[in-house]
């Protein structure tokens, strides 16, 4: 599972690729939990264990999709 973060004030975006037995329903909760406090941090560990931590007054989206969604190759879109 994916998860694309975008930052304010930045162009590029975070890009923290999940591990495989993340459960969608309980990952979407879980950040709209802590997105309703404004002054706490989102920590999403990716799948080799690293964490990453976004201070939630900076996210301007937040996009989770599956590794199934993926389209490689000439003319995937």
């Amino acid at each position: 599972m994916d998860i694309r973060i975008g930052v304010t004030y930045t162009a590029k975006e975070l890009d923290v690729e999940l591990a495989d037995d993340a459960e969608p329903d309980k990952l979407r909760a879980d950040i709209e939990k802590v997105l309703a406090d404004q002054a706490s941090v989102l920590w999403l560990a990716d799948r080799r264990g690293r964490w990453v931590g976004i201070p939630v007054a900076k996210v301007a989206y937040v996009e989770i999709s599956s590794h199934d969604d993926r389209r490689i190759g000439f003319g995937a879109g």
